[in-house]
């Protein structure tokens, strides 16, 4: 018979729910801890950039003083930091969050 993804996710939680080993719950912990890391690094290259560009545009190339309306990779330069905060805050919660919830299962299963 042909699989569709509807039918293995339905039984790959009926599994889950009528299994009590939860070791492989930590690849969900190792997986958020990876994307949390290259949102992290990825904010922080847009941030570095926007921020080279502003500056090489305003201060070298039109003498113009940092972060001036007149210079408009200003707005990249503060969507830049938006990006880097944002993405980075949220990232970190992110990595929390599933850390803890993992961490949660597997000390339950162990009392169970």
């Amino acid at each position: 018979g042909e699989w569709h993804s509807g039918s293995v996710i339905f039984y790959g939680i009926i599994a889950g729910l009528t299994s009590s080993d939860t070791s492989y719950i930590a690849g969900l912990g190792f997986g958020a801890s990876a994307i949390a890391l290259f949102a992290r690094v990825g904010g922080g290259i847009y941030t570095k950039a926007a921020d080279v560009g502003a500056d090489l545009v305003g201060k070298i190339e039109a003498n113009i003083p940092e972060d001036d309306p007149r210079n408009p990779a200003t707005i990249a330069d503060n969507v830049g930091d938006n990006v880097g905060d944002v993405a980075g805050m949220g990232a970190d919660l992110f990595e929390s969050f599933v850390g803890s919830v993992v961490a949660s299962i597997q000390l339950a299963s162990t009392r169970a």
